[in-house]
């Protein structure tokens, strides 16, 4: 449990890999896969996704740059898998779930409905099954919208798909950061009658999802907003070692 006083107090980015897909009439789109680390005010980690594991890159995929993996981050940073209290799951897609078995001291929490849907077969999450549903590790499953700490909130946003999370994240001086990860995965998309890409499962509940990270950004007034794989984004933003405060 975190104590009265817990709050957020850092947030490191953590850049997993880069990597530039070829698009149609010769154009080209920077994708960054990442994580997220939260420091609080009384000492904790709490890690939000951990990943993709190296074998689990799909053939055919561009190759990728810059490749350094949630452990290797963290012991950058002097932690050790241990040292994680918590870790966030926003989903179990292959790119964010890598890791989980590395972490088998910490309390995962993640949307009930998304872990159901996994657990029951779903295919889309059964190439990284063996990280993320370990026998070792402990999950808290949460309904919606959930504060976590105080200034640390979860929010459901279906459509990616069904039981994703976004996170809200305030610092002491940065102020309200979201997190969209792959609710609104690039800056272009931050619209309210945002597109479907590939892997999207429900077009409506992604546009209602969108709307509501919007509604959330306005009215906690966000300093910074992070697309989950906006590699355009990511080359001006804080990366760890650096971090916002």
């Amino acid at each position: 449990m975190t104590s009265a006083t817990s709050a957020p107090e850092k947030l490191y980015l953590l850049q997993l890999s880069t990597s530039s897909i070829h698009l149609a009439e010769g154009r080209t789109m920077e994708m960054v896969l990442g994580c997220y680390l939260v420091v609080t005010s009384d000492g904790r980690h709490i890690l939000i996704d951990t990943g993709m594991t190296p074998n689990a890159r799909p053939a055919g995929s561009p190759p990728a740059a810059n490749e350094k993996n949630v452990l290797e981050h963290l012991t950058e940073l002097g932690l050790q898998p241990q040292d994680i209290n918590t870790v966030v799951c926003t989903h179990f897609d292959v790119d964010h779930a890598g890791y989980h078995d590395a972490f088998p001291n910490a309390e995962f929490i993640v949307q009930r409905s998304q872990y159901e849907q996994a657990r029951g077969g779903h295919p889309r999450f059964a190439e990284a099954r063996a990280h993320w549903d370990h026998p070792a590790l402990r999950y808290r499953l949460v309904d919606g919208d959930t504060e976590l700490l105080p200034g640390l909130t979860l929010i459901e946003t279906s459509g990616h798909a069904t039981g994703h999370q976004s996170v809200l994240v305030h610092l002491p001086n940065t102020g309200p950061v979201l997190l969209a990860i792959d609710a609104v995965p690039k800056a272009s998309l931050f619209t309210a009658d945002r597109p479907a890409w590939p892997y999207d499962e429900n077009q409506e509940q992604l546009r209602a999802s969108t709307r509501k990270l919007l509604d959330a950004a306005q009215n906690a007034k966000a300093s910074l907003v992070v697309f989950g794989h906006d590699g355009h984004q990511w080359q001006s933003l804080r990366i760890a070692p650096e971090f916002y405060d």
